[in-house]
């Protein structure tokens, strides 16, 4: 989803029990010259944009999960937004999260993360390069092309209105992918010919 989508959530888009997001709606934040920046809620664009995509089951636990911190520690949304309330991401003081929020929180993630590495004194850290909301996005799309999802499904979950797009990361990809497929291939016939080469000198 993109990060709009995702701070726009309400507790009625999300169906737990079905395992279903229903993504019809995108919350932004912005400046509006002279009356300056709030949120306002956008529909989407294109048919495309309106969608609904299907949980994986940590997604599903981290919804319950968010759900439970809530209720324990009564935090509820406090704001309506073009008629739009009740959404899931909300400050401790029930106000809506936008994305500088977000991007900044994991800036503190990638920092503590690489601090960790850098304490472990090793010659080469495997450290974290800066990345924002959007990467997750993109980072997801990638996952689901490695794992041979159907162009078609991702450009459908994705909410992207031509596949061209959708076909654009796909490609980058699917380059990469092919060349570990061939290094495997290529192995596997390597190991196959001395298999015939032994067989041969038996």
């Amino acid at each position: 989803m993109r990060v709009g989508e995702v701070t726009g959530l309400r507790w009625c888009d999300i169906d737990l029990e079905d395992g279903i997001i229903d993504v019809n709606h995108t919350l932004v934040y912005y400046n509006h010259a002279k009356n300056g920046c709030y949120f306002n809620v956008h529909t989407p664009k294109t048919t495309a944009g309106n969608r609904k995509i299907p949980m994986l089951n940590y997604v599903k636990e981290a919804f319950q999960e968010e759900k439970r911190y809530q209720e324990s520690n009564d935090i509820r949304c406090k704001v309506t937004i073009d008629g739009y309330t009740d959404f899931i991401f909300v400050n401790r003081f029930g106000a809506a999260q936008h994305q500088g929020t977000l991007n900044k929180a994991l800036r503190r993630i990638i920092r503590d993360c690489n601090d960790e590495q850098f304490k472990k004194n090793e010659s080469n850290p495997v450290l974290l390069p800066r990345f924002s909301c959007h990467s997750l996005r993109h980072t997801f799309t990638t996952r689901l092309v490695e794992e041979g999802i159907n162009v078609k499904v991702v450009q459908d979950v994705l909410g992207h209105k031509d596949v061209k797009t959708t076909l654009d990361i796909y490609t980058d990809v699917t380059k990469e992918l092919k060349k570990k497929e061939f290094e495997i291939l290529q192995k596997r016939m390597e190991s196959r010919e001395d298999g015939l080469e032994d067989s041969e000198a038996v």
